[in-house]
């Protein structure tokens, strides 16, 4: 991997710092994601040499795959030599000694039965010294053989196995299962292992290399798969790393295609870069991660969101998020975050190049986005602590995995959230919290407030079509303010800076009952942003929009209200017929852009998220009628 990154030094970065609107799904709003705990559960046991793959649970029982050949207990002193595959307590995390199952090979994926069976998928030729090819049922208490289950695989590798309701879907490398024809994957009875033949989906044809399906996830509805892997073709049809099926009724291949997986990356190393995939809990969409490196419009060393509804061929994703080529390789969405892992050293990282560039958010191999707009949670437990002797710094993390109490983490190296922790944790719920929802106000009358000069304002009632009088408040703490705008009972604002690298910075208050509080947030803190450039600026559904003076051009960032921050990337907006230029100050008030105008006046345009049309701009409030509204510092609030 460090190879790796060295030849990232001289390639080329790529053109984001404006670029056009992404795809956006119809209502995308801020959502109450709940986190785990960043500080890893201290009674996990440990593994020794290779790595953990996967994990399951029956009962209070954990089970743990993967390619280790020791295990212990985490108060343990001595390890017990234990290949591929054991099971812990949950509770006090004490090693299960009755489960002692033979596996002659790696783990790489675990499921349960509907009858409360353990489905063990991976890289082995027998178990228990009987031929079992890459698929076998155990019973989860002592690790037997159930000798009736007729699932089996080739040669090859089962890479994913999930169980929706009685199915369980296969994939890896292999073209043969139950002695039947099936090409990277497959559907059998969870409980019998029996082959479905109605489910004949077969993936093939390689970049390069071997041909595999990598990742795999179905959607908790059971109508939709999405796979992910080194294959060109599915059932015939041009399908470039990702596949989309119907799995309702006989399962075809959707209208679902996507250009962004078709070129290269670094293809000397990486033959394919999409590694992991997984569905939100309520299935409306799912996420995507790559490794890769860079790629001419491709999403290389990347996190991206796709609507499971969307149909149609060349999609583009919700978001995306790049990590300046460092390599992610595993997702778990829960809970309403997206929880990654792999060997990055940051996050928002598309201005980066193997470095931290302009807007990048420290993250050190584990991370938590939020599904809205893909911007970093303030979570950062970090992948270190691993003590001298052992490995610091693994290149992959192969699994994220949401058990019942928390999240588990199954890796290649011995640190988390800096401490031992040897290749597996978990972040437990308990400890954790929750972000909420926070938005623009939705209501649709209050008050505009007017920044005219250092701790002034002028404040004006509002019903969504006309003004009130005005009235003089006192701000103090409102000082060198530019562009404002309120999410929930918060005021984002300009603060001129000449410390700040870019002369400003985007600085935060509380704002209840009509008052600006003291603000909180230093120089040093978002300064790359040059926030004094924005003429105008509001908040809505986890976008912060702005003008600039003598640019006819709306645009946008991301911005996180957990952590204030600011996205790595410019966006604009399509819109005709509105100077953008002579914009001075903005706000969003029921379903309207409400903007001051350079010749003092104060106007309206419809606003839907996705355009903007001029001509249905009208005037509020005439210039020179009582207010100036050319000042940069507006915002509305209900008090």
């Amino acid at each position: 991997m460090r190879g790796r990154w060295l030849v990232a030094l001289v390639a080329p970065v790529l053109a984001v710092g404006l670029v056009a609107a992404p795809a956006r799904a119809d209502g995308l709003q801020p959502v109450t994601s709940t986190l785990t705990s960043a500080n890893p559960a201290d009674n996990i046991p440990h593994a020794q040499n290779g790595d953990t793959k996967a994990f399951a649970e029956i009962g209070n029982t954990v089970y743990v795959g993967g390619s280790f050949t020791s295990v212990k207990a985490a108060a343990d002193a001595s390890w017990t030599a234990r290949s591929y595959l054991f099971a812990y307590d949950k509770t006090s995390g004490a090693l299960k000694t009755g489960f002692t199952p033979v596996v002659d090979g790696a783990v790489h994926a675990l499921a349960v039965s509907p009858d409360g069976k353990l489905i063990v998928g991976g890289a082995f030729a027998n178990v228990n010294g009987v031929s079992r090819k890459n698929l076998v049922q155990l019973e989860p208490t002592t690790g037997a053989t159930v000798a009736g289950w007729v699932g089996r695989s080739d040669g090859g590798l089962v890479r994913r196995t999930v169980v929706v309701g009685n199915k369980l879907y296969i994939a890896g490398a292999f073209h043969w299962v139950n002695g039947t024809q099936h090409s990277l994957l497959a559907r059998l009875d969870a409980t019998t292992g029996a082959i479905d033949p109605t489910f004949q989906i077969d993936a093939s044809v390689a970049r390069a290399s071997s041909e595999l399906v990598w990742g795999l996830a179905v959607s908790p509805d059971g109508n939709t798969l999405v796979a992910v892997g080194n294959f060109t073709e599915v059932n015939g049809q041009p399908r470039n790393q990702v596949v989309v099926v119907e799995l309702a009724g006989t399962p075809t291949v959707a209208d679902w295609s996507t250009q962004r997986y078709v070129a290269p990356c670094y293809n000397w190393s990486f033959p394919f870069y999409a590694r992991d995939v997984d569905f939100s809990d309520d299935g409306s969409y799912f996420v995507i991660i790559a490794d890769g490196g860079r790629g001419d419009g491709a999403y290389c060393d990347a996190i991206a969101r796709f609507e499971t509804a969307t149909r149609g061929a060349a999609l583009d994703a919700t978001w995306v998020n790049y990590t300046g080529t460092d390599s992610v390789t595993s997702v778990e969405v829960a809970d309403n975050v997206v929880y990654v892992g792999g060997h990055f050293r940051w996050l928002s990282n598309a201005n980066g190049n193997d470095s931290a560039g302009a807007g990048a958010i420290n993250r050190f191999g584990l991370g938590a986005l939020d599904p809205i707009n893909g911007l970093p949670l303030v979570w950062n437990p970090t992948r270190s602590g691993a003590p001298a002797g052992t490995t610091d710094w693994g290149p992959i993390m192969w699994e994220l995995w949401r058990g019942s109490t928390g999240l588990y983490a199954g890796f290649d190296s011995d640190g988390l959230g800096n401490e031992y922790h040897g290749r597996l944790g978990l972040f437990p719920l308990a400890g954790g919290r929750t972000v909420p929802a926070v938005n623009a106000p939705t209501a649709a009358s209050g008050y505009l407030y007017l920044g005219t000069a250092d701790g002034q304002a002028t404040k004006v009632s509002f019903n969504g079509t006309t003004v009130g009088a005005p009235v003089a408040s006192s701000q103090p703490s409102l000082t060198a303010a530019g562009a404002a705008f309120s999410i929930g009972n918060k005021l984002y604002w300009s603060k001129t800076d000449a410390s700040a690298p870019s002369g400003s910075y985007l600085d935060v208050s509380i704002f209840t009952g009509g008052s600006v509080g003291a603000p909180w947030v230093s120089s040093g803190y978002n300064n790359w942003f040059n926030a004094a450039s924005m003429s105008g600026a509001f908040y809505l559904d986890g976008r912060m929009y702005y003008t600039k003076a003598g640019t006819n051009k709306l645009f946008y960032r991301y911005l996180e209200p957990d952590g204030y921050i600011v996205g790595c990337t410019e966006f604009t907006l399509p819109s005709q017929g509105l100077a953008w230029g002579t914009v001075r100050g903005m706000a969003w008030v029921a379903g309207k852009i409400v903007y001051g105008n350079t010749d003092g006046s104060l106007r309206a345009v419809p606003f839907d998220e996705t355009a903007v049309d001029g001509a249905a701009s009208v005037e509020i409030a005439a210039a020179g009628a009582g207010v100036n509204w050319s000042g940069k510092t507006l915002w509305f609030a209900t008090s």
